[in-house]
């Protein structure tokens, strides 16, 4: 392998390290220290601020990878806002999830109005290139107006009951802030969110509707596509 095709190359850790280090990161709710701990229970000596540069330059690319890889998402989508604090002052987080709980995107702005609405639609159209059967949110009449402009020819649902599944999709984020001390920024969570989501996403396999073998070999196929977005399998 060259060294233009080897994003590792340079780095002082082997890519499997690096790997599991993001890894731990995204896919629980610890700390860059946390993680720092558990490396060197394994005889890997590395600071937390080494694992931040990792997540930020890799863990961007990891994202990016598996949300290329992921099946085509569902035709019915979940639209919900939470109010995240940043610096003693309120933003919103947008989400949308499909029928099957996969995180289609994030944004994060600091209005809820239809201008935001319609900013959040053209950025999920952008990212999917499909259009959705049926869209479900809650009663903000900003959805309305956004839907109205922007996908006119959509179902369009309003429940704050039916849009459970959307609400539920923030609880990794709400796990996440306070180890992280809030965000310190617009920009630090739009581009935490932006990585986190997809990596936690990516392993969240409905234990609870499989059964043990069919869980560990979803498992196993979740990891195997882990390792060839992240390219240890070319690397190593």
């Amino acid at each position: 392998m060259s060294m233009m095709s080897n994003p590792y190359w340079g780095f002082r850790y082997p890519a499997e390290i690096i790997n599991q280090a993001v890894w731990l990161y995204h896919c629980f709710s610890l700390s860059l220290r946390e993680v720092e701990l558990i490396l060197a229970a394994r005889g890997v000596v590395v600071s937390y601020e080494t694992i931040r540069e990792w997540s930020l330059r890799f863990g961007r690319t990891y994202a990016k990878t598996l949300k290329r890889r992921r099946p085509q998402p569902g035709d019915k989508w979940f639209l919900d806002e939470v109010f995240v604090r940043i610096r003693g002052k309120l933003h919103y987080l947008w989400r949308a999830v499909d029928q099957h709980r996969n995180v289609l995107d994030v944004l994060v702005q600091s209005r809820r109005n239809a201008k935001a609405a319609k900013r959040f639609f053209r950025k999920l159209l952008k990212g999917l290139r499909y259009v959705p059967r049926v869209i479900v949110t809650d009663k903000l009449g900003s959805y309305c107006a956004a839907k109205r402009e922007i996908l006119p020819g959509v179902e369009h649902r309003q429940s704050r009951y039916l849009n459970n599944r959307c609400e539920v999709s923030h609880q990794p984020t709400r796990r996440r802030e306070r180890p992280m001390r809030r965000f310190k920024s617009v920009r630090h969570a739009q581009q935490f969110l932006a990585t986190h989501t997809p990596i936690h996403n990516h392993f969240q396999l409905r234990r609870h509707r499989l059964s043990a073998s069919e869980y560990r070999t979803t498992r196993d196929r979740a990891f195997l596509t882990w390792r060839h977005a992240t390219g240890v399998a070319v690397v190593g």
